[in-house]
């Protein structure tokens, strides 16, 4: 998709997000077939941007599965900014990215990708039932079981 600041990119955001939305309900359309069955395990992957396909796409997968948002520390939030530089992949920015006069694209993407990791942050919080920190989950030998018990763990009240 490029950078937000490149010609062209709110028009391939909007295809992007349209995508990402008909994806997500053919996926959400399929598990709920099969949803009545316990003994089926089902792990979707979203995007980070699953957050902008709105209320009622949410909603359903919050209703049919166990969101669980996998915490980044502020440590690493540089390392995704260089990652992001480096070679951009498709990020929605959904209007975060806003240049100051005074400021070069670098600064303005750096400045913004900042505002952006953290508005995001707060939706996932919002919206999962389930926040395991960095320091648990990228545990040295930690496995799908230690995965699966940590959730289970946090889903006890």
């Amino acid at each position: 998709m490029g950078f937000p600041f490149q010609p062209g990119y709110r028009k391939r955001e909007v295809q992007y997000l349209a995508y990402e939305k008909e994806v997500l309900w053919n996926i959400l359309a399929a598990i709920e077939g099969i949803n009545n069955d316990p003994n089926t395990n089902i792990i979707i992957d979203t995007t980070g941007s699953v957050i902008y396909t709105g209320n009622n796409l949410l909603d359903q997968l919050r209703q049919l599965t166990t969101v669980v948002y996998l915490e980044i520390p502020f440590k690493l939030k540089d390392k995704m900014l260089q990652a992001y530089q480096a070679e951009p992949r498709p990020v929605l920015w959904q209007g975060t990215f806003v240049r100051k006069s005074h400021e070069k694209n670098a600064d303005a993407l750096a400045r913004c990708y900042a505002e952006l990791l953290a508005e995001r942050e707060r939706m996932y919080k919002r919206f999962a039932h389930v926040t395991l920190p960095y320091s648990q989950y990228r545990k040295k030998g930690w496995k799908t079981a230690d995965f699966l018990a940590a959730i289970n763990k946090r889903l006890q009240p």
